[in-house]
């Protein structure tokens, strides 16, 4: 009889084992905002626990997180440049956008501020003042969000966007290898201010001078920050659609907007993104 029961336990645990499931795999292409600044870190788990998978984080620019959807590379994508993202939905490549969450861009820089932009109300002026100085300049020149605002900036300032001298520096690297960069040689910058803070520890040379210490007190709407979901069309195969439909839902969830925007408050004294999709303002 004891035998019995023994052979019934051991039958009963290689059921269980076969029975249960193997996480589901959701690729997920994001901005190095996202993923720099520890907020994929601390939401993504409950995701994971909830939906029984696994997410897949490729953190790169904009414009490379965007082609990997175009190419069916990735499931579901969250970026944070407009324009970029309505093409991607005029070309097909996905059904909609959703509103997520949105911070603001700042200038950072030498605390010296050799260009004597400290201060000023427009990011474009501010621009405008390190090219006349000459001052050093490093720019992420990689296609990602915040080099596409930076040279709308640049624009507005009323200069070439990539000036080839020896005072601007275009790197090719992400948020936090161009904030290093420009910590080491007395640089200006413009970052997200998200990546600045969580780094800021590392970055004892540099100061924000255009943007103020809060998005209260940045004045420049210029440097407004939104992100968007994207999942991509499932038509292109070998897309999780359905789990990718299931975390767009999940991320613009009133619960997951809150833990959005209690992210940072502890550490910073104020939030590193603010929620904003549109199940959170409409309520």
């Amino acid at each position: 009889m004891r035998k019995y029961y023994f052979v019934l336990l051991i039958l009963t645990l290689l059921l269980t084992a076969c029975g249960s499931s193997e996480p589901a795999v959701l690729r997920l292409a994001t901005t190095t905002s996202t993923d720099n600044s520890g907020l994929l870190e601390a939401i993504l788990p409950a995701f994971e626990e909830e939906f029984n998978a696994q997410v897949n984080v490729v953190a790169v620019g904009t414009g490379q997180a965007i082609a990997l959807g175009e190419a069916g590379d990735a499931d579901v994508i969250l970026v944070h440049a407009r324009s970029q993202e309505d093409a991607f939905i005029e070309a097909g490549h996905g059904p909609a956008r959703y509103d997520v969450m949105y911070n603001d861009f700042i200038l950072v820089g030498p605390t010296a501020d050799l260009a004597n932009i400290r201060g000023r109300t427009l990011a474009s002026d501010a621009l405008a003042a390190i090219a006349a100085a000459e001052a050093e300049y490093a720019s992420r020149g990689d296609d990602s969000g915040t080099h596409s605002n930076e040279r709308s900036l640049w624009e507005a300032a009323g200069l070439t966007a990539d000036p080839e001298t020896d005072w601007f520096n275009s790197l090719g690297q992400g948020m936090g290898d161009t904030l290093q960069f420009a910590n080491e040689t007395g640089a200006y910058t413009l970052t997200d201010r998200a990546t600045y803070l969580a780094l800021q520890e590392n970055l004892p040379n540099l100061e924000v001078l255009v943007g103020g210490a809060t998005i209260d007190e940045n004045q420049d709407p210029a440097l407004l920050n939104p992100y968007g979901v994207i999942p991509v069309n499932p038509d292109k195969g070998n897309i999780a659609g359905d789990l990718a439909a299931d975390f767009v839902t999940w991320l613009t969830s009133i619960e997951t907007q809150e833990a959005i925007g209690q992210f940072g408050r502890e550490a910073f004294g104020q939030p590193l993104f603010y929620p904003d999709s549109e199940e959170w303002r409409s309520q």
